[in-house]
């Protein structure tokens, strides 16, 4: 019986985790990130006079130091539906200096407390995932410039279409990366912020010092001030869901693309790693383009979750947030794991020069056919010659003659093995190999901003 979650089971989490990430999104991470929270809170307010200095000055230093146990809330959650209300309740205990604690979460809400931590956490989260999303584009940028110009064949709808590069089809995976990685720089500072807005979003409690001390909270914590409240508005959450998915799903079809090419029969690139099988000893089976498979399609599942999770009732809605707790720290350990896959299998590929002109030599030539209609397009009508095409190439199939080799019985004037090459027929796809290629050599590689 699998786990509930193979993404941090000890089974499984070596295939589908990421442990830089999982670590993030622990019970005890989040119990630190939350009386990380409650410490700031306590300093600020200690400096704007909302409570005494003192126990200000001893809640934030207690709030660094003391040991909650998470085993120890678990009852008071599942009455509660949220993490909150126990954890003030066993910190206070904790401290036994009722004197100062009183003052602890002072006119905060639940929700304040842990959608702030949750932004400290996930703000570490996109610190490692641009990291890595970095040096995966630098990557595929060294494969795409190396393989500019070595031909392959495209292929539409499972069939050979006509020639391109292999740097290309590198670069297909990468340009959506360097998008990728502007979304992240621009959602950044949407995402990035504090919250603190007291019971239902208007900082009652605080009297008219409630704004100073939500800028102060963000300035203490390093993040942004959102201006007001956030609790029921989950754009943010809902913009970094559908970023996390549409990275996933761009490496997911790095992937496809590469089982693809790896099966039996075209093998046109080497992986450099496999997995073995339980019977059968020639296997080395894809299993890091099929994890990558995987991990896309469980992405676009959590996504949905997260995006219906978007529809919040009035000021807090539960059932809504709750879904975000099941959904997000998946999405968040998938894509971390994703990327970590995708950074290896990019340091190991192989592409198989000779396997991939034996595709375009053989098959009767007919990949060439776009560029034979075309070059008698220049001497008839562009109909007449599609039709003259589509005539030899059926015969090429009933006779095995290569499409070149009729058209140079043909048409004798022209030198059809100069135009019907590969090299003749690439086309942009070397640029726009070195072109990304170009754009990935000049990305920053200094420490994630933010």
């Amino acid at each position: 019986m699998m786990p509930a979650s193979p993404l941090d089971s000890a089974l499984y989490r070596g295939l589908l985790g990421d442990d830089d990430t999982a670590r993030l999104f622990t019970d005890s991470a989040e119990i630190r990130a939350m009386l990380l929270v409650e410490g700031a809170l306590a300093r600020v307010q200690g400096a704007l006079g909302l409570i005494p200095e003192p126990s200000a000055a001893f809640l934030h230093r207690a709030c660094h130091e003391v040991q909650i146990d998470p085993a120890a809330l678990t009852e008071r959650i599942a009455q509660d539906a949220v993490p909150v209300p126990a954890l003030v309740d066993a910190t206070r205990k904790a401290l036994e200096a009722p004197a100062h604690a009183q003052y602890l979460h002072w006119g905060a809400t639940s929700q304040d407390i842990a959608e702030t931590g949750l932004v400290l956490r996930l703000r570490q989260t996109l610190a490692i995932q641009q990291a890595r999303l970095v040096a995966l584009i630098k990557a595929l940028g060294v494969l795409a410039k190396t393989h500019a110009e070595t031909p392959m064949a495209a292929r539409t709808y499972g069939q050979a279409a006509t020639p391109t590069s292999f740097g290309a089809l590198v670069a297909s995976w990468g340009a959506p990366l360097l998008r990728h990685l502007q979304r992240l720089e621009e959602l950044r500072p949407r995402l990035l912020v504090v919250s603190l807005s007291g019971a239902a979003g208007t900082l009652g409690a605080m009297g008219p010092e409630g704004p100073m001390v939500r800028a102060e909270l963000a300035r203490a914590l390093g993040l942004s001030d959102p201006g007001a409240s956030w609790h029921s508005q989950r754009d943010r959450i809902a913009e970094l869901a559908g970023w996390m998915t549409g990275l996933t799903t761009s490496l997911g079809k790095m992937g496809e693309d590469l089982m693809l090419l790896a099966q039996s029969g075209i093998e046109e690139v080497a992986l450099g790693q496999g997995g073995g099988s339980s019977t059968m000893p020639q296997k080395q089976n894809p299993v890091a383009p099929s994890v990558l498979v995987a991990l896309a399609r469980q992405a676009a599942a959590l996504n949905a979750a997260l995006q219906g999770a978007s529809v919040h009732a009035l000021q807090r809605d539960a059932a809504a947030w709750i879904t975000e707790w099941m959904a997000l720290p998946q999405l968040a350990i998938g894509t971390g794991a994703a990327l970590a896959r995708a950074a290896s299998l990019a340091g190991t590929l192989g592409p198989d020069a000779a396997k991939m002109r034996a595709a375009l030599d053989g098959g009767l030539g007919l990949i060439h056919a776009e560029a034979l209609s075309f070059a008698l397009a220049r001497r008839m009508p562009r109909p007449e010659a599609q039709a003259a095409v589509k005539a030899r190439a059926k015969e090429a199939r009933e006779t095995h003659t290569p499409l070149p080799v009729i058209a140079a019985r043909d048409w004798p004037d022209t030198d059809w093995a100069a135009l019907l090459s590969a090299e003749s027929q690439m086309g942009t796809a070397p640029a726009e190999a070195r072109a990304f290629a170009a754009e990935a050599e000049a990305l920053r590689t200094g420490a994630p901003q933010g």
